[in-house]
């Protein structure tokens, strides 16, 4: 027999209450209370994954950066790196933006990156970099060098050791989009090997790497031999970027292999618009049987040409909205269109206001108008009731003569 509402209900609370308790008596357990009583009051580290790494000549690299609280207090901890070798860049990062400053819990740490880019003349050679943590107290400081070896690239050197194979090496899409693509990384050493993720990409583009369905970014992953592993390589063009084809090489090493793969982004653009009228008013006054226009513009505010502009409205029944010209081919970025709209109301419309609505649509992007079209009556009329006014005043006039005269 299965619980009623209330027993069911009433199970619950009694889980939740068990379940908080036992939560308490762990919380306040001597265990517990012995840990947090074995931590120092304070104690920051700084430190990198790799204290020191070789690359090839012209090669950026990105090292997991650790910060470390294991103090019984929370804190802030600033980061900076003091010291970079002429012609590098060198910054910390997490994701997709500059890190300057992290709040860590107690006996808690926090993963970011520390990246390195060498400029076109940096040769081979030995440069140090030097990374230091502080707390915003300024009362611990942790300093770490990192050593980067930079070595002639061997020329004609083929991929060995380790096989790189990309599901969809071109991607295409607008400038403001993301782009995912998934490489797949076969470690064919007889051993297990750490291989190092580093990308080459247009100047101010961002490429992260992350595992297959996984939001963490990675600068490197770990394989057993003869064993693969799929990786996300995550794109993201520099919003300035032109339309057109863009090439990214990812490279895979590790000291005894080394592969690259070949990928592409087809930048299409950004497709924006804007429409509107030229004084900002969105209403107009009309008669009811009779045409009323309004001039809209139509502007291409993105990066990618517009095509096949058309346009569509939505009316009072037996009203006609015609659009002059009926359509716009081909609108090239930053230029502007103006659009003569005719909006002619039903023969039994009544005095008073009404909306019509305006859509402009060019496949990739679309914008909507409302209009406030007043549908007055017509002047025809209006002298019509000034005559009859006109007329009767002279009838009361002419009566009041004649009652006179007797």
């Amino acid at each position: 027999m299965g619980l009623n509402s209330k027993g069911f209900s009433r199970s619950m609370v009694l889980l939740m209450v068990f379940m908080l308790v036992c939560a308490g008596l762990f919380f306040s357990s001597p265990a517990f209370a012995a840990k947090k009583k074995d931590l120092p009051d304070r104690l920051v580290r700084v430190y990198p994954e790799y204290t020191g790494v070789v690359i090839d000549e012209g090669e950026g690299v990105s090292i997991d950066l650790f910060v470390k609280n294991g103090g019984k207090r929370d804190e802030i901890v600033d980061l900076k790196v003091t010291e970079v070798p002429k012609g590098w860049k060198a910054w910390i990062k997490t994701y997709s933006y500059g890190v300057t400053g992290v709040h860590v819990g107690s006996d808690e740490s926090r993963s970011l990156t520390f990246r390195a880019e060498p400029g076109k003349d940096v040769g081979p050679g030995k440069y140090i970099f030097k990374v230091v943590g502080e707390t915003i107290d300024h009362k611990f400081k942790s300093t770490n060098v990192i050593t980067i070896n930079v070595k002639s690239k061997e020329k004609g050197k083929k991929a060995k050791g380790v096989n790189i194979t990309a599901s969809y090496p071109v991607l295409r899409g607008p400038t403001d989009a993301k782009f995912e693509f998934s490489i797949e990384v076969e470690n064919k050493l007889d051993k297990d090997a750490v291989f190092s993720l580093t990308a080459k990409a247009p100047e101010n583009w961002d490429v992260n790497f992350k595992p297959a369905y996984e939001d963490k970014f990675i600068s490197s992953v770990r394989r057993k031999a003869d064993q693969s592993q799929s990786v996300a390589v995550e794109v993201k063009p520099f919003p300035l970027a032109e339309p057109g084809k863009y090439p990214i090489t990812v490279k895979v090493s590790s000291p005894d292999a080394e592969g690259e793969a070949s990928l592409s982004v087809i930048l299409t653009g950004t497709y924006k618009m804007e429409v509107g009228t030229s004084d900002g008013l969105l209403s107009l006054n009309a008669q009811k049987g009779k045409p009323s226009s309004i001039s809209v513009y139509v502007k291409n505010t993105g990066s990618a040409p517009l095509n096949n502009i058309h346009f569509l409205s939505f009316k009072p029944e037996n009203w006609k909205v015609t659009f002059k010209p009926e359509k716009i081919e081909t609108l090239a970025p930053d230029a502007l269109k103006q659009i003569e709209v005719t909006v002619k109301p039903s023969e039994q419309a009544l005095v008073g206001d009404y909306s019509v609505s305006l859509n402009i649509d060019a496949g990739k992007v679309s914008k909507n108008l409302e209009l406030r079209v007043t549908v007055k009556a017509s002047t025809a009329w209006g002298w019509i009731g000034i005559g009859i006014i006109v007329f009767v005043l002279l009838g009361l006039v002419i009566l009041f003569v004649k009652l006179g005269r007797r």
